[in-house]
C-alpha cells in the first residue's frame, strides 16, 4: 500500500534531494519550495530516515482535508483515528507551519490541534498522552496553505541532520545535511579528489568521506518511527544490517584533503572524522589557503569561506576575497571551486566569473553557492 511522505530540506537543496529519493525507489517525487513530496510503502520511512543525507526529516502524512478556521482545524485532527498510530503512554510535541494561511495566530492553531489530540484519546481510550516540547516520543506536524491543512507525523525524531558524529557543544556554522547537498550540487563523487582549504569543523569533508565510505548517515542514530505503533523491529534490523555490510574499508590512495590555517580547526576536523569512522579517508593539515598547493592536477575546490557581521570583518573579508581569487588562479588551475557564503559581496571581489550562482539558504541566511571553472590567465568570456 503506497503512502504519502514529505521531506523537508535547505531550500535551494530540493533537485538534490529529489535525486536521492528517486536512488531510494520513492514513487510519485514532486519537489516543492523547501522540500519534497514522495511515495511508497510505508518501510520507504525506515530507509529514507536512514539513507537521505539531504533531507532535514521525513515526514509521514495521515491526513489531510480543506479547512477555513480553527473549528475545521480541530475537526480535521480529531477525526483522524491516533490511537491506531502510537499509544497515550508517548510523550508528544505539536508544531504548526504556514504558507498564506488565513489563521490569525498560529499559537492558537497549535493548542487546538493539540487538543483535537488528546480529546480523541481520552474518547477512545480514557487516557491521552503528556505534552513534553523538549524531547518528545512523538510529533505532529501541521502544514497550512491557503486552503488545505496537511496532518503529518514525524517519522525521524532528532532531525536527521544530527549525524551523531558532531561532539563540539557550538552549533556548527554549516549543517551536515546542507554540507551533503553542496557537494551532490558540485557533482562530486569519490573517483574525483576534493579539498576543503578552509573546512573549519570539517563538516564538508567528513560528509564526503561517509559517501566514500558508502557509510549511511542514520546509521548510528535512532528515529522516530520506532516509538510508532507500526515500527517492526525485525525489518528495520535486517534494514539496517545491510546497510552496516556494505560499508567500504578505506582506500589506498587518497582523495579527499582538508586543510585549515587554524590549528584549532584542524584538531576538530580530525575529531569530527575519528567520531563518525572515516578518519582513514581524509587527509587533513594545517596550511594557509593562499600559499597551500594543490593535491592532484584537478579535482573539486569546495568550501564555506568566513563571512563577517562586523564593520570590521567587512573590511578584512574585502582584501581577503581578492586573494583568494588570485590563490586560486594561480594555484588550481584545471581545478572546479565551489564556494559558499552569505556574503554576497565575494563574485565581486573575488575577480573570477562564476559558471553558476546557486541560491541556498543556510537556516534563515540567504546565500549563494559561486561556481568557478578555475583556467590560468585572466579569467576572460
Amino acid at each position: 500500500m503506497s503512502e504519502r511522505f514529505f521531506a523537508p530540506c535547505p531550500r535551494g537543496l530540493e533537485p538534490p534531494l529529489a535525486a536521492e529519493l528517486a536512488r531510494l525507489h520513492a514513487s510519485d517525487i514532486a519537489p516543492a519550495e523547501g522540500g519534497v513530496a514522495f511515495a511508497g510503502a510505508l518501510d520507504l520511512a525506515y530507509r529514507a530516515n536512514l539513507e537521505s543525507r539531504i533531507a532535514s526529516r521525513i515526514l509521514w502524512r495521515v491526513g489531510s482535508a480543506a479547512y477555513r478556521d480553527e473549528r475545521d482545524l480541530y475537526a480535521l485532527v480529531h477525526a483522524i483515528e491516533w490511537t491506531r498510530h502510537f499509544t497515550a503512554e508517548r510523550t508528544l510535541r505539536v508544531d504548526v507551519t504556514a504558507t498564506r494561511s488565513p489563521l490569525t495566530s498560529l499559537e492558537f492553531a497549535t493548542l487546538r490541534v493539540k487538543d483535537a489530540v488528546c480529546d480523541r484519546f481520552r474518547e477512545d481510550r480514557g487516557a491521552r498522552p503528556s505534552v513534553d516540547k523538549r524531547a518528545p516520543d512523538v510529533r505532529v506536524h501541521v502544514h497550512l496553505t491557503e486552503r488545505e491543512a496537511g496532518i503529518y507525523l514525524d517519522t525521524s525524531g532528532e532531525p536527521l541532520f544530527k549525524r551523531g558524529y558532531r561532539r563540539d557543544a557550538d552549533e556548527a556554522p554549516l549543517r551536515e545535511n546542507l554540507a551533503a547537498g553542496l557537494l551532490a550540487l558540485g557533482q562530486w563523487t569519490p573517483e574525483r579528489t576534493l579539498l576543503d582549504p578552509m573546512c573549519g569543523g570539517g563538516t564538508v569533508v567528513t560528509e564526503a568521506a561517509m559517501i566514500a565510505a558508502d557509510r549511511a548517515p542514520g546509521l548510528s542514530r535512532t528515529f522516530g518511527f520506532q516509538k510508532l505503533a507500526w515500527y517492526d523491529g525485525p525489518t528495520w534490523q535486517r534494514i539496517r544490517q545491510a546497510a552496516r555490510d556494505r560499508v567500504r574499508s578505506a582506500p589506498g590512495i587518497v582523495s579527499i584533503f582538508a586543510s585549515d590555517i587554524a590549528g584549532a580547526a584542524v584538531g576538530r576536523t580530525s575529531s569530527t572524522l575519528r567520531t563518525a569512522q572515516v578518519d582513514a579517508f581524509v587527509r587533513v593539515e594545517e596550511a594557509d589557503v593562499l600559499t597551500r598547493a594543490a593535491p592532484a592536477s584537478a579535482g573539486l575546490l569546495l568550501a564555506n569561506p568566513p563571512y563577517g557581521v562586523r564593520l570590521a570583518d567587512a573590511r578584512e573579508l574585502e582584501a581577503f576575497y581578492p586573494q583568494l581569487g588570485d590563490a586560486l588562479k594561480r594555484r588550481f588551475s584545471g581545478w572546479t571551486a565551489g564556494l559558499f557564503t552569505g556574503d554576497l559581496r565575494l563574485a565581486k571581489l573575488i575577480g573570477l566569473k562564476p559558471d553558476r550562482r546557486i541560491p541556498l539558504w543556510n537556516g534563515a541566511i540567504e546565500c549563494r553557492l559561486f561556481m568557478f571553472r578555475l583556467v590560468e590567465g585572466p579569467m576572460r568570456k
